[in-house]
């Protein structure tokens, strides 16, 4: 696993790049701030529901939840799976405001 900071993703997604963003919080966060990832909360991908994103193994994602903690848990569980290129968002959410409030 890789961290990425914010200043990169957010540069990647003015561009115009398409970049696979998994939000690992729960419908509530999601609703409320987001960065138009999917929304998988973490119990799902603990849960092995993660047939919404199957076909991403062989590509890069970023996951990303509130403060890091949650997405690092997603992203290594991810990996146990077969996914190959997981990156976790440094400061998730909470480093993202601090930047681009």
């Amino acid at each position: 696993m890789t961290v990425v900071k914010p200043e990169e993703i957010k540069a990647r997604i003015d561009a115009g790049e398409n970049v696979h963003l998994i939000d690992v919080r729960e419908t509530d966060e999601h609703a409320e701030f987001n960065i138009g990832g999917t929304l998988l909360p973490l119990g799902n991908i603990q849960m092995m529901l993660i047939d919404d994103i199957e076909e991403l193994k062989d590509e890069e994602v970023i996951c990303y939840c509130r403060s890091g903690k949650r997405s690092m848990q997603a992203c290594m569980m991810l990996e146990t799976f077969g996914f190959t290129n997981v990156k976790n968002l440094e400061g998730g959410m909470n480093g993202w405001k601090e930047k681009y409030p």
